[in-house]
């Protein structure tokens, strides 16, 4: 089951020049703003930049499907034919996030955050 797409992930190259043009469109600051990653938050959106996204794969924009089972809708995918990009891992605080690509290239992220 799922809550809708609510986070879309960019890669980027240069997390700096990204950063500031996400902060003039959305006119607000991140709220995560780490080496790692850079957070937003917009209209119930959330947006994130990935400096690494390039070298898991990641194409373009990646939306994540929120989802209560992350484990079960990974494998559901892989056995309507989607090839895994990322597995099923733990990116902080017990948040869950996976990627597929489909057949014709296109990327769907799966992401849950924790129960409690």
């Amino acid at each position: 089951m799922t809550a809708g797409v609510s986070t879309i992930i960019y890669p980027v190259k240069d997390l700096a020049r990204a950063k500031a043009l996400f902060s003039a469109l959305l006119e607000t600051e991140p709220y995560a703003d780490e080496p790692y990653y850079v957070g937003f938050k917009d209209a119930g959106q959330d947006i994130g930049l990935d400096p690494n996204g390039h070298s898991k794969g990641l194409t373009g924009p990646v939306p994540y499907w929120h989802v209560t089972d992350i484990r079960a809708s990974h494998a559901a995918l892989l056995a309507a034919g989607a090839e895994s990009l990322q597995d099923v891992h733990d990116v902080g605080g017990g948040r869950l996030i996976a990627s597929v690509k489909d057949a014709d290239g296109n990327l769907v992220g799966l992401l849950q955050d924790p129960t409690g």
